[in-house]
């Protein structure tokens, strides 16, 4: 099923929560509305689900108007961060609860029931746990059984509002593969809210950038990554360097630094910022002029990368370097010692838009 969102805005008193929001979510596909806390990504997927009244503005389904339908009319399956499983029912009875109040002429029968809880049970693999309680559950465990219970009555629409939050680091990395691949088994057009950069990036087909109520962005992963929009896409997915400079002569200068542009003579001379991404510094070589030379102050191994913390010379703000940890150990890095740093690429804003970038 597709989501067509149009004109829609939010006013909670004098606060504006969705400001003209206008977005296509594609047939099973799964789509991350991502961004800081506050920028209007759950209230957008509680006015999706029909929990909360949009100010105007309309959402169709398959290019139905559901914008005044009831939430029980819209075929809807939640899952929340706080699981929400029924304590006082063991694990079956919760997946099973949504089939056994269904109005009677709807209801499947209890063999029927029973063969669609346990295929469930099987697909989120915890058939083994169909008669234990909640509180004998892990969180990962309890959240993979909410989604199963989401599943059982055969939504149009699956809707995930920060569904891994509460859960450590090492589970939210695990159910994060694990909902990728049942999301492609299954096929359930899904909305994922979340303010987690990895998790947006790892699992879905579309991401939204979200920013005070307002769409920044929309793109797959690599888009997003690799030709941001704004500086606020640069910024927010994933740790940046920034740089003052000044566009000029068709280049971006910084201090004795220049980076062409591509359509030269196109941009006005303007101040404009330059971002490097961490992993995208290099060292200089073969006579090219470095836009960086740095002093290392810190040195952090973390696998497969080697983190460095340098302070440009003669002065500026201390800035973070990465290289894979098989290259760092062949260049003989040490505290106290000096890089000549060139950026692989630079992104260019100037009045918060994109001048340019390098693939």
């Amino acid at each position: 099923m597709s989501i067509t969102i149009e004109n829609l805005n939010k006013h909670f008193g004098s606060f504006q929560a969705l400001n003209n929001i206008n977005l296509n979510v594609p047939t099973g596909k799964l789509t991350s509305l991502l961004g800081p806390s506050g920028c209007g990504k759950t209230t957008l997927l509680r006015i999706i689900a029909g929990l909360e009244n949009a100010d105007n503005g309309r959402i169709l389904f398959d290019g139905r108007d559901v914008t005044r339908e009831h939430v029980r009319d819209r075929k809807v399956g939640f899952v929340f961060q706080h699981y929400a499983l029924f304590r006082h029912m063991n694990v079956f009875d919760n997946v099973a609860f949504g089939l056994t109040v269904l109005p009677r002429g709807e209801r499947p029968g209890k063999a029927e029931i029973a063969e669609k809880v346990m295929n469930l049970l099987k697909l989120v693999q915890l058939e083994h746990l169909a008669k234990s309680y909640p509180h004998q559950l892990s969180g990962g465990q309890r959240q993979r059984i909410a989604l199963a219970r989401a599943l059982a009555v055969n939504p149009k629409l699956l809707l995930l509002d920060e569904p891994f939050g509460a859960l450590d680091a090492k589970v939210r990395k695990e159910l994060r593969t694990w909902l990728r691949e049942i999301h492609h088994e299954l096929g359930v057009t899904s909305i994922l809210v979340t303010h987690d950069q990895e998790e947006a990036l790892e699992v879905s087909d579309e991401i939204v950038v979200m920013n005070h109520g307002k769409i920044e962005q929309t793109g797959d992963a690599d888009v997003l990554y690799r030709r941001p929009k704004n500086a606020f896409v640069a910024e927010f997915l994933g740790e940046t360097n920034a740089f003052e400079g000044r566009i000029e002569k068709g280049a971006w200068h910084y201090q004795d630094f220049t980076w062409p542009l591509d359509q030269q003579g196109r941009w006005q001379e303007q101040a404009a910022v330059g971002y490097v991404r961490p992993h995208e510094w290099r060292l200089s070589g073969n006579g090219d002029k470095p836009m960086l030379e740095a002093s290392i102050t810190d040195i952090q191994i973390s696998g497969a990368l080697t983190h460095l913390a340098v302070q440009p010379l003669p002065k500026g703000e201390p800035i973070r370097v990465s290289f894979a940890t098989s290259e760092a150990s062949k260049l003989g890095l040490k505290v106290g010692g000096e890089l000549l740093l060139s950026p692989k690429q630079v992104y260019v804003f100037g009045q918060s838009e994109l001048i340019d970038f390098a693939i």
